[in-house]
């Protein structure tokens, strides 16, 4: 071979190589979740980098509190990321609709989500999706089994069970019977109020009979968690009045109470701190046979920057974070956290898989103020509550709560009016 031939044909494989080189993309994920970053580090950008040769991804968290300042910053000024990891409902709704957030309705993996599921990214209407459903809480109690086999009762079904293991543990004395305080207001409506109320209201059928206007708060539907709330006083224990989230946190993990109303995302920070065996049951029904429900809340999900570079290796991602081995991989490094897809998901932590197991037992539906009936004052969250405290305490009739939030809610939200 002649040396003239010999060097473009070393010209030509370089240029080829470097072309191979330049073709790599980089996808810059923006996040609150900074506590995630080791997951992300070492078991989700391995797992989709060793299955998409060419696409690399850079995980940039910011701190949670400053996440939704710095994010429209950089928006604003054209420096975000190609991926945004998104809140639910009217922030992120707020996004997409300063074309900020791609519209994301029909790539392939959003047919992995339920309605119910894309409620948290979808405009009013659900008629466009801007953000993938990753992951969502689910509530119910989460309870001491030790305690449990100690006092002689059972994970109750019905609500009068409910109340019977209560008392059973009221009348031992050696555990307060529920770990929950009022002092912090928002546990009582989010692990009291939306907690019990689904299977009052029907789940989805009521709520969003109550965003038609169809149904009212005043309504016995939703009058009713309240009459159940305002029995929760007598075995909250002594001073449940000023006792805060991490004070009931404690008393529950210290072996001191029976029963912790909770949210899913207490299992990995309870698993590190208890030393007893726990197990977890769904909201009791009214009534023996009756349809269970759960409130199983839209938490986290992530989105494509309108102003990407990117967006046919940004689709690429997202439609894996619809997969199954993403949901898994998710699910299994923070247990308690769950995907929202319909892709077949194996838990390895069991108190995990007892709150994901009951998907496949109740109807799941969202908390009931954060779908639009919060955009308005007075905020009917805020006021939920301070409602749900305001009954706990005896300060207010359940009657009287429904009445004060539904004039409340009809002062501005016109479907109510």
């Amino acid at each position: 071979m002649k040396k003239s031939n010999l060097i473009s044909l070393l010209m030509a494989s370089t240029f080829v190589a470097g072309t191979a080189a330049a073709e790599d993309v980089t996808l810059t994920i923006e996040s609150w979740r900074n506590d995630d970053l080791a997951i992300w580090q070492d078991k989700i950008i391995p797992a989709f980098e060793a299955a998409h040769p060419g696409i690399k991804l850079n995980f940039t968290p910011s701190a949670p509190a400053e996440y939704n300042a710095v994010l429209n910053s950089k928006l604003d000024a054209g420096s975000a990321g190609d991926i945004i990891t998104c809140r639910p409902f009217d922030a992120s709704l707020a996004l997409f609709e300063a074309g900020h957030l791609a519209d994301i309705t029909a790539i392939e993996g959003m047919g992995n989500f339920s309605a119910v599921s894309k409620s948290g990214w979808s405009t009013d209407d659900a008629s466009v999706q801007f953000c993938v459903p990753m992951a969502s809480v689910i509530h119910g109690f989460i309870y001491n089994k030790d305690a449990f086999a100690e006092v002689g009762v059972d994970v109750p079904k019905t609500e009068e069970e409910f109340f019977a293991v209560l008392d059973a543990f009221k009348e031992d004395g050696n555990y307060i019977p529920m770990a929950m305080g009022t002092n912090d207001q928002w546990e009582a409506a989010t692990m009291g109020y939306n907690n019990i109320g689904p299977n009052y209201w029907k789940g989805e059928e009521g709520r969003l009979a109550l965003l038609s206007g169809e149904q009212s708060l005043t309504d016995e539907a939703w009058v009713a968690p309240y009459r159940q709330l305002a029995r929760w006083g007598e075995y909250l224990g002594d001073g449940f009045e000023a006792q805060t989230y991490p004070d009931s946190q404690n008393i529950f993990t210290l072996g001191r109470a029976a029963i912790y109303p909770a949210g899913s995302w207490e299992v990995s920070g309870f698993n590190a701190l208890v030393d007893f065996e726990m197990g977890a049951f769904y909201p009791p029904v009214q009534a023996a046979g009756d349809t269970c429900y759960i409130s199983d809340h839209t938490d986290i999900g992530i989105g494509m920057n309108a102003a990407t570079e990117h967006a046919e290796e940004a689709k690429i991602f997202l439609n894996w974070v619809g997969s199954s081995e993403f949901a898994t991989i998710f699910a299994n490094a923070l247990p308690g956290f769950f995907p929202l897809s319909d892709a077949p998901v194996t838990l390895e932590d069991p108190l995990a898989q007892e709150f994901i197991s009951w998907r496949g037992e109740c109807e799941s539906s969202i908390r009931s103020t954060y779908q639009i009936l919060s955009r308005g004052t007075p905020n009917l969250e805020n006021d939920t509550w301070n409602a749900s405290v305001a009954v706990i305490k005896g300060e207010e009739s359940p009657e009287d709560a429904g009445a004060r939030l539904q004039a409340g809610l009809s002062s501005w939200y016109e479907p109510q009016q």
